[in-house]
């Protein structure tokens, strides 16, 4: 996982059909996130957006620390 993986841990996803998602952007910041879903469901009120927090692979970064 590289460093900016790391830190941008706060996900903007777009919903569509049948279970599946789109990631839109990534943040550092839940606020930040947050203004910028807000932006998107103005922008594109027929769409779905929501911000979700990315724990990433948490096996991986465990393997690769030791």
């Amino acid at each position: 996982m590289t460093y900016r993986d790391r830190i941008t841990r706060w996900i903007v996803v777009r919903l569509l059909p049948n279970m599946q998602r789109v990631t839109i952007a990534r943040f550092a910041k839940a606020s930040d996130a947050d203004g910028y879903a807000q932006a998107l469901r103005r922008l594109a009120p027929n769409q779905q957006f929501i911000v979700l927090f990315d724990p990433g692979n948490q096996f991986e970064d465990e393997a690769q620390q030791t």
